[in-house]
């Protein structure tokens, strides 16, 4: 009897420690960041203006190396620090001539300096036409 409660209690013991040792993960960086800070999504702007965008990019890890704006998929401006530099924060002003009625998609990336980029951040804004002055 004694031995069976032995048997028992030992079993128990040892599968008490099953779970305490667990393999440590190891932590992975966080990606770059980059978020507009103007336009605001839904803007609305008429052809043939001019559009300033205001970009934000913040890396803590290795620090931002550039900032790539794209208009409806296709690569269109980017920015970077000066002298090529990596920085931590890194804002940039890029100019886009309003064109073609209609809806578009404006996203930028940040990028690392071994080309790590951030998630992709994509506004939508409208594009009206000008009114002609009627004589």
């Amino acid at each position: 009897m004694y031995r069976y409660l032995s048997l028992l209690l030992l079993l128990l013991l040892s599968a008490c420690n099953l779970g305490t040792s667990r393999p440590t993960a190891i932590p992975t960086p966080d990606l770059p960041r980059v978020e507009f800070q103007q336009p605001l999504n839904g803007a609305t702007i008429l052809e043939g203006s001019e559009l300033t965008i205001d970009l934000l990019a913040t890396d803590e890890t290795a620090g931002i190396v550039r900032i790539e704006l794209l208009v409806d998929g296709i690569a269109y401006r980017d920015g970077a620090p000066e002298n090529d530099v990596p920085v931590p924060t890194f804002r940039v002003l890029l100019n886009w001539l309003a064109s073609g009625v209609g809806r578009h998609t404006l996203t930028a990336i940040a990028y690392r300096p071994d080309g790590t980029p951030s998630d992709e951040m994509t506004i939508v804004i409208e594009v009206l036409p000008r009114m002609t002055p009627v004589p």
